[in-house]
């Protein structure tokens, strides 16, 4: 379909009139949302003649905005953007200058914004109240308008639920769309794909097959400038009430009787419902020091931030679902800041075979998904040694690659989620209920920390602090480093 042409897929009764990106000329928009939206415009996926209009406070910018732009989308593409659609993209692209607190304000965008505007709050969320009212004043919280929030949503389940009623007192739920970006990766969206899009795995995917799973979401860069944000929420608020916790719910949720929104999301929310709360030998988090990192020094966070910290960079957890599926199951969910490898990935690790018939290093089989640095996914399964043995056949693992992205470029996961937010599609949305219980969860753990504990210390490139280990040693498994 060539952008510009309204094509099939479109309801007109739910297709945007507009996109607002309040906070348009921020870190979020010029690194993930404009590339994002300049990759739908060449792929022919926005609908016919809908405006962009990028919110910001600064009237300076306005005359670097397309620079900075640009500048973006040649960091997503590795190289210039094609004239013409490049052309085509700033035919739609507006900046103003303006207060988003301010009805009045706002107001001026009503000609260009239409019946249908989506709003795309990329601010603090400090701001989500204050803008929500202003956009009702302004004409522009219409029943048929749509609200989208990024994430932190709170540091803890109250913050979290009074941020809700601020914008409830505006929006409608069905009309709140909350980002998870991992979300509109093509990968974790696969997990549907892969559960109950096959026969092979259903059968298997429970308690009596499976021993344990593993989530990992390793990074290999520090906190650096990033520390005052970081230092408020740590690794456990930052990364695992939101991503990881989403992973998880992928992974051990229920076939929903149909694939709409509500009967996906239902079935999220009954695996956080289910998450049986946390003992304190169950939980283990630290935080990096100096060490040696791809071949350098690497500070510590105390040196970072100028002071030392309670603040967790790393977080390791044994997660227990109490249901008929999984019980007995546990998942280790692990992530942190100056580990050795950039590495995203979900581990299933099957029971072993009942009997050992064969010789050699007979292994369970393992299905392992990649979300990053590479997408793809692969079993492990044992295999006949190649040549002859005295000892009979001989047998080992080999991994057998399921699937890995598909041919071309590899998508920004924002460009899924703001298609689906354009057309109005809250599947790979995350719901209020489900974002409540995740907290719930997650409140559970921090209220179970010792009042002034400190984190363990683990060096900057290596894979966590002791306790992380010993958590899973007492299961007698090991992580897969």
């Amino acid at each position: 379909m060539h952008a510009g042409s309204q094509g099939a897929g479109w309801d007109g009764s739910r297709t945007a009139s507009s996109l607002i990106l309040v906070g348009g000329g921020g870190d979020l928009s010029m690194r993930m949302l404009l590339p994002s939206l300049y990759l739908l415009e060449a792929d022919g996926l926005l609908p016919d003649a809908l405006p962009i209009l990028a919110i910001g406070r600064d009237p300076d910018a306005e005359g670097s905005f397309r620079q900075r732009v640009q500048a973006g989308v040649e960091r997503a593409l590795g190289g210039k953007p094609d004239e013409e659609i490049w052309r085509r993209f700033l035919a739609r692209l507006s900046y103003i200058a303006t207060d988003a607190t301010s009805g009045e304000a706002l107001a001026r965008l009503r000609p260009a914004a239409g019946e249908r505007p989506v709003v795309y709050l990329a601010v603090s969320p400090d701001l989500y109240g204050s803008i929500c009212m202003a956009l009702e004043a302004a004409g522009l919280a219409g029943r048929d308008s749509r609200l989208a929030l990024e994430k932190p949503l709170g540091r803890d389940l109250a913050s979290c639920e009074a941020i809700n009623e601020a914008v409830g007192a505006v929006y409608a739920e069905r009309q709140v769309f909350r980002v998870d970006h991992y979300l509109g990766k093509d990968t974790v969206q696969n997990l549907l794909a892969l559960r109950f899009g096959n026969a092979l795995f259903e059968p298997l995917w429970n308690r009596l097959s499976i021993d344990h799973v593993q989530i990992t979401v390793a990074e290999t860069e520090g906190v650096g400038e990033r520390w005052p944000y970081y230092d408020r929420y740590g690794a456990l608020r930052d990364m695992v009430q939101n991503h990881i916790l989403q992973l998880l719910c992928l992974i051990a949720m229920e076939p929903p009787a149909e694939f709409t929104p509500e009967a996906v999301r239902d079935q999220k929310v009954k695996v956080l419902r289910s998450l049986r709360p946390l003992e304190p030998q169950e939980a283990a988090r630290g935080q990096y020091v100096s060490g040696a990192l791809d071949g350098a020094n690497a500070p510590a966070y105390a040196d970072e931030r100028g002071s030392p910290s309670g603040t967790e960079t790393y977080v390791a957890l044994t997660a227990r679902i109490d249901n008929w599926r999984w019980s007995g199951v546990p998942f280790y969910l692990r992530t942190g800041k100056r580990l050795p490898e950039r590495r995203t990935e979900i581990v299933v690790q099957f029971r072993p075979v009942p009997h050992a018939l064969f010789s050699g290093e007979l292994e369970p089989n393992q299905l392992v998904i990649s979300l990053q640095p590479s997408e793809e996914i692969s079993l492990r399964l044992m295999h006949k040694a190649p040549g002859l043995a005295r000892d009979g056949m001989q047998v080992h693992g080999l991994p057998l690659r399921l699937a890995s992205a598909s041919g071309g470029r590899r998508r920004i996961a924002y460009e899924r989620l703001l298609l689906d937010l354009i057309k109005g599609d809250p599947t790979l949305f995350v719901r209020r209920d489900e974002i409540q219980a995740a907290w719930r969860w997650v409140d559970g753990i921090t209220q179970g920390w010792e009042p002034g504990s400190a984190p363990d210390s683990y060096a900057a490139g290596t894979w966590g602090p002791q306790n992380a280990s010993e958590m899973i040693d007492r299961d007698g498994r090991r992580w897969r480093d």
